[in-house]
């Protein structure tokens, strides 16, 4: 299970989380720019494969014995992207909601309250405040969600590299609204363009981590993260730039009905090395689901598709 210890600290994995059934998945232009990992659709309809893939990922976790509460999309306005509800909502142990600017304009409607009120009346939550960092996309700053920032809840650390998407201003707020410690690093493709999220170069669990050191080009940095990483109790695992292609690096540690469990998608697991298998199943059970069509066309991967719940129970 994860690790909680005597003073109170938060655990780093959730066992719920929040997806949201999407009415029109497809390519979205809005994003294509910034998003390394999009493809143009080879159907002219991709809605009918994601369905089934969502649907795959959501028993999945089911079977695992995570908590899995499945919001609708609306059908208007539409929103290409709104599978990926962890870029625009977070929720943490002390009760607060982080609402957080997009860099999409057609991205910001994914934002509904509806969702809000869903997760704490189904889920039987308490909500004690909100943090609304919404108002930066009029000034063009963006800060898109746990896609942005990777966070180790227990050890109140936030890694994030700054990208079009990753505003270090906004970042700045995030961590002061939430007291935490920052560590951003400059993370590349194999093209030297930034990393569009963070999390697609980063995952960290209860005891272990996953890093792209190959994407972190400079020295400094790629030590400090490490450094960092290794002084909270994490074993690194350490993916190359092709594994992060395959979505390596983005993964989530939750917690089922036997204890921790990584989800990730079953292209990720397969470009795992033997070596990088066995420490991940040292710490968790592993979900890997089928997702090609969401990886492909929507450039995100498994963790990009669950925000995690880590909000207290009402009395």
């Amino acid at each position: 299970m994860p690790v909680a210890d005597e003073v109170g600290e938060e655990p780093q994995s959730a066992n719920a989380v929040l997806m949201v059934r999407p009415s029109h998945f497809g390519f979205n232009a809005q994003t294509a720019a910034s998003n390394a990992f999009q493809n143009t659709p080879e159907s002219t309809d991709p809605q009918a494969h994601a369905l089934r893939e969502f649907d795959g990922v959501a028993e999945a976790l089911r079977r695992a014995g995570v908590s899995v509460l499945i919001a609708a999309d609306t059908a208007s306005p539409h929103k290409p992207d709104s599978v990926f509800p962890n870029n625009w909502v977070s929720f943490h142990r002390d009760g607060t909601v982080t609402l957080y600017p997009m860099m999409a304009v057609n991205r910001r409607a994914e934002r509904r309250e509806e969702i809000l009120e869903q997760v704490v009346r189904e889920g039987a939550f308490r909500v004690s405040r909100t943090v609304d960092l919404t108002y930066r996309e009029a000034e063009h700053k963006f800060l898109e969600g746990t896609g942005s920032v990777v966070l180790d809840r227990t050890h109140r650390v936030a890694y994030a590299s700054p990208s079009p998407r990753t505003d270090l201003d906004v970042l700045g707020e995030f961590a002061q609204q939430l007291d935490y410690e920052l560590v951003t690093f400059d993370a590349t493709d194999a093209t030297g363009r930034p990393v569009y999220h963070t999390n697609v170069a980063m995952a960290i669990g209860t005891r272990f981590a996953v890093v792209c050191g190959e994407a972190i080009a400079q020295a400094a940095h790629r030590a400090a993260v490490l450094s960092k990483l290794r002084a909270t109790g994490h074993e690194v695992i350490d993916v190359s730039l092709a594994q992060m292609l395959q979505f390596a690096g983005n993964v989530l540690e939750l917690t089922g009905a036997g204890g921790a469990v990584v989800a990730l998608s079953s292209a990720a697991w397969s470009c795992l090395e033997t070596g990088q298998r066995r420490v991940l199943e040292s710490y968790a059970s592993v979900v890997p689901v089928a997702i090609p069509t969401i990886e492909r066309i929507g450039g995100g991967g498994v963790r990009c598709m669950l925000a995690e719940i880590h909000l207290p129970k009402r009395a």
